[in-house]
Formats: structure tokens, C-alpha cells, sequence
């Protein structure tokens, strides 16, 4: 578990959520000429309402060029890497170490021929992580070490233990899950549920890796990874201590992750829809809660809420 920092006016008795905007999803936004500043987008995330901000983190990401800012907003920080070696994530976490990052995500940027494979590396990362105290979040993703859901349940099978950051736009498209989701593609995403540890904020479809959320004909889609997301809180919370945090990171990507149209422009407006996405978040977030103090009370009064 990630123990938070601390947040004024806090409930010290409670695990907390902090929600974050991808740094990458800020770049290409609809309407813009050019990106602008790095501080004003830093600045607009702040303003926003947003916790932090998720940014890669190691030696020759620019790292410098945000961090003291990122300080100074009070700002949360999840760091991804993308190593190919044990040791390649050392300088990695030699940086998360000494700025203070939440936790490490890595994108394992190889592709073992099965789960045995990839066991020496995984096991490898995870040791050079407790070396410098800092958490260490293997991510669901395509053609990388997590590639699939069958790839997946074999490494779990090797490691239970194995953190993750569920990112389950990746497997639903890469895997062409369809509507209705059948029980056995639901019990392998919940699966991936029960050893995740933060969340990126994506809806796809099984053919379309970004779907614009706001849009009615995207909304069956956008409420099942809603009732995944429940499902995941839930669970975490059950295995969690008053002193952990959750993240959950927005993470709408500019093209080829967003569909474009032909002007090659976005076809919605991904900052739009990630501060829509905060909001629906944060509400889903307090209604995982209030249900699961209702269950408590209902527990020690007999059944009684």
C-alpha cells in the first residue's frame, strides 16, 4: 500500500483518492495552435481541481523542467518508466526516490514469449524497488510485458502478489471484448482488479481504444468501465488501511489514441472530457464509500443500515 501524504482537512480515518491529468493527455488538445507553456498547463490542471499530475519520470524526460512547480502546487506525482532491463529502472527510482514520487509505474518495454519469461524481470524490478522505497506498479498495457489478459493471468498464477495499475482500456481493445462482457472476460478483469493498486482513466471500446465519453452513442460503454472502476474502489478499500491513497489518473491521449477528423483535429475536446471525467470519478468515488459505511453499519446492527 502508498501511504499519503498529508491533506489538510483530511478524514485521518479513511483512505483517500487522489485524482490525477496525464501530462501526456494535455499535449495536441482540440482548438489549441501549439501546447503552450508547460507551467500554464500546470497551472489549468491546478485550477481544475485536479490532485497531481502523472509525468514520465527518468534521466532525459524533462523531468526538471516541471518538478519544483509541481512542489509548489502541492502536487501528487505518479512517474512512468519504461524499462527493458532490470537496471535500466534504476535511475528511474533513483529520481522517484529522491523527489518524493507517489509511486512508479513501468511499462515493461519487452515482449517475453510466456509468463516464465518474464518472471526474472518482474521478480528483478520489484527488488530493485523495495532497495529504494519506492512503490513499484507493473501497468496493464499492450505490447508490453502485460500485453494481454491471458499473458496476465499466467504471471498472477507466478506472482499473487504482483502490484498493478489497471489501465483496462488496453484489454478490451486488444482483446475485442463485446457487450454484454461474458462472465469469463469478467472474471479475468476482476482479477487484474484484485492486485491494482491506481487506475488510468480511459474508455474503449472492442474496436477503438479511446472513446470520446461525453458522447450518448459511447454512454453503454462509458458505464461498464464506470461499474468496473466501482467494482475495483470497492475491493481496494476492503484491502486497504485509513492511512493508504488511491489514484486514478485521467489519461485521454492525443492522436493516434484519439480518433481524428479530417481537419486532424481531436473530435471532442479532450480537456473537456477529462475534467468530466474528474467529476464522475469524484462522485463515484463517494458513492463506493457511502455504500461501504452503510455495509459496516448494516453488519453491527444486525442488518439493519
Amino acid at each position: 500500500m502508498t501511504v499519503s501524504p498529508p491533506v489538510p482537512g483530511r478524514d485521518i480515518d479513511q483512505p483517500v483518492l487522489y485524482i490525477l491529468q496525464s501530462l501526456w493527455g494535455m499535449e495536441r488538445v482540440r482548438g489549441r495552435q501549439a501546447d503552450g507553456p508547460l507551467g500554464e498547463r500546470l497551472d489549468l490542471i491546478h485550477a481544475a481541481g485536479f490532485d497531481g499530475i502523472s509525468a514520465h519520470v527518468y534521466p532525459g524526460a524533462g523531468m526538471e523542467d516541471w518538478i519544483d512547480q509541481a512542489r509548489d502546487l502541492g502536487f501528487v506525482i505518479e512517474g512512468n518508466a519504461f524499462p527493458r532491463t532490470v537496471e535500466d529502472l534504476r535511475p528511474a527510482l533513483e529520481l522517484a526516490a529522491r523527489h518524493g514520487i507517489h509511486h512508479l509505474v513501468i511499462q515493461g518495454d519487452v515482449r517475453p514469449y510466456n509468463a516464465q519469461a518474464a518472471f526474472p524481470l518482474l521478480q528483478g524490478w520489484q527488488a530493485l524497488a523495495r532497495e529504494y522505497g519506492v512503490p513499484l506498479l507493473v501497468e496493464t498495457h499492450r505490447n508490453t510485458i502485460s500485453n494481454d489478459l491471458w499473458l496476465l493471468r499466467e504471471l498472477l498464477d507466478l506472482m499473487p502478489g504482483l502490484p498493478l495499475l489497471a489501465d483496462l482500456s488496453h484489454y478490451v481493445c486488444g482483446q475485442e471484448m463485446n457487450l454484454p462482457v461474458s462472465a469469463r472476460n469478467q472474471e479475468l478483469v476482476e482479477r487484474v482488479l484484485r492486485n491494482s493498486q491506481a487506475f488510468h482513466g480511459r474508455v474503449a471500446s472492442s474496436q477503438q481504444i479511446q472513446l470520446e465519453i461525453g458522447w450518448a452513442c459511447h454512454q453503454p460503454w462509458v458505464d461498464q468501465f464506470m461499474d468496473w472502476w466501482a467494482w475495483g474502489f470497492a475491493d481496494w478499500l476492503r484491502r486497504s488501511s485509513p492511512s493508504d491513497s488511491l489514484t486514478f489518473t485521467c489519461e485521454l491521449g492525443p492522436a493516434p489514441y484519439a480518433i481524428c477528423g479530417p481537419d486532424g483535429q481531436d473530435r471532442s475536446d479532450r480537456w473537456q472530457d477529462a475534467q468530466l471525467m474528474r467529476q464522475s470519478i469524484r462522485e463515484l468515488w463517494h458513492r463506493v464509500c457511502r455504500e461501504r459505511r452503510l455495509a459496516a453499519t448494516a453488519s453491527r446492527n444486525g442488518g439493519i443500515p
